[in-house]
């Protein structure tokens, strides 16, 4: 296939018209996203939806019946929202979705996760033009600040009866790109810990040698962290099967404390931000946490500003029908599924909690891993790729046979 013709395909530009909407935090255009969507959902023949939650904060469902409804349905879900651009740092501004002559399409969300929602929806489009009909009904979830937490996006959505009245047997939601031949498959994720380590000791003037002072136990502390840190990393580097989402990451994100250049200060506090692997004992580790900071005297205490407890993994094995049905047709088209645990955070930890089963794909192989950075890009023909890939798993999915549970 050449580039001019390339260029010339309706999905390519649906891309690049979504891409071009801002939807960049803190102010994103929801407006105009909403509208595109309910267009394109209107081009195809789905039914619309519209869910306010949070003011200003839409969500759009899209649906396609089966031809058997009272079954679990397979929910595709994507945000519509996407992280900030320094602009000076791009090869092209970044709303822009210039295509180079390589194919590549520069834009802030063209792998998160712009990309999949436009696959999601030509994958449709193709499947409804074959005159195709599923048993399982097929709905898109279009949510908005995944971003900034999803907590006026999916995290109010799972709770809410609507969401329920999906009867959700599976969802995709997105996943990485992936350098190599394989394509990455993510059933589980990481358990996000935000703490703040609070240490209180004895103050005084700043010429003298005082005793039993905030800063020689939050220095403890933060040795405890970070001696645990460089164990985890060397175990991650010493072995060639575990990947970042095996093994728990450790950050210093904030010190604090002190009042002036000559006053030994009364208290002193240091924040971390842990992502805890799902196959942890996590009230193991919690104790460990409570051991360091008693180890470091009194007065040292845990502040949680966030602690995810819930490990709940969808398995990638063959007793998992949803698993067997999404890669059965990877392994027809010759696709190399590597399935992992998810290294940081995305909606599908919510569907999870509320105890449905949910994936993490995003099929872009061959492609450097750019979601968040600069000169974030996507090659055409792996974008198109995507798109036949999706036609294969939706059906799939969307034909899986009656459940025993579902009797």
């Amino acid at each position: 296939m050449d580039m001019e013709t390339m260029s010339e395909d309706p999905a390519t530009r649906l891309f690049q018209q979504y891409l071009k909407i801002r939807t960049v935090q803190p102010d994103p255009d929801y407006d105009g996203a909403v509208q595109f969507l309910v267009q394109a959902a209107e081009d195809i023949g789905l039914e619309i939806k519209k869910l306010e939650l949070a003011p200003g904060r839409v969500i759009l469902i899209l649906t396609w019946p089966g031809t058997e409804p009272q079954l679990g349905s397979v929910v595709l879900n994507s945000h519509t929202d996407v992280v900030p651009v320094f602009e000076e740092f791009w090869k092209y501004p970044p709303f822009s979705a210039h295509k180079d002559n390589d194919g590549n399409i520069y834009a802030r969300g063209s792998q998160d996760m712009k990309c999949v929602t436009i696959q999601y929806l030509e994958a449709i489009r193709q499947l409804k033009s074959e005159g195709r009909h599923f048993p399982r009904t097929i709905h898109l979830t279009l949510v908005p600040d995944e971003e900034i937490g999803g907590h006026t996006g999916m995290e109010l959505f799972v709770q809410h009866p609507e969401f329920q009245a999906l009867n959700p047997g599976i969802t995709l939601d997105e996943g990485l790109a992936n350098p190599s031949e394989e394509f990455s498959v993510f059933y589980g994720e990481k358990c996000p810990w935000w703490i703040t380590v609070h240490c209180v000791g004895d103050p005084g003037h700043g010429s003298r040698f005082i005793e039993n002072t905030a800063a020689s136990k939050l220095h403890f502390v933060i040795s405890r962290f970070l001696e645990f840190r460089e164990k985890e990393q060397n175990r991650l580097l010493s072995d060639p099967n575990l990947t970042l989402g095996d093994v728990t990451t450790v950050n210093m994100t904030k010190v604090s404390g002190g009042v002036s250049f000559n006053v030994v200060p009364s208290t002193m506090s240091a924040t971390f931000d842990l992502r805890i692997p799902p196959t942890v004992n996590l009230k193991e580790f919690e104790c460990q946490l409570e051991n360091w900071c008693q180890a470091a005297g009194d007065g040292v205490t845990l502040e949680y500003h966030q602690k995810c407890m819930n490990q709940r993994m969808t398995p990638p094995d063959d007793t998992n029908p949803w698993w067997k049905a999404f890669s059965a047709p990877c392994k027809e088209l010759g696709l190399k599924l590597k399935p992992e645990i998810f290294p940081a955070a995305t909606d599908s930890r919510y569907i999870r909690t509320a105890g449905y089963d949910a994936l993490g794909f995003s099929p872009m192989n061959h492609t450097p891993i750019l979601l968040h950075d600069h000169n974030e890009h996507l090659n055409e023909a792996i974008f198109l790729r995507g798109i036949h890939i999706y036609t294969r798993i939706i059906s799939s999915l969307s034909s899986v046979p009656r459940l025993a549970k579902e009797h």
